[in-house]
């Protein structure tokens, strides 16, 4: 007896079902608005994450004797 054969299909992530929505709301100005504004916040994220770990090195190198 042969098994029957295997389908290699690729659920979807909800992020990608999310992104076929809003491509076919939005025109692809506003995507790319979208999109810009999304990779600003996490840039502005990963600096203030940045500062903070800067000041916690000066803070730990001027309480040293």
């Amino acid at each position: 007896m042969q098994a029957a054969p295997v389908r290699a299909t690729a659920i979807p992530s909800f992020t990608d079902a999310l992104r076929a929505v809003e491509s076919l709301l939005m025109s692809s100005g506003q995507r790319t608005a979208r999109r810009n504004a999304w990779t600003s916040v996490l840039e502005d994220r990963r600096r203030a994450k940045d500062r903070v770990e800067a000041q916690r090195v000066l803070e730990r190198a001027s309480a040293r004797p």
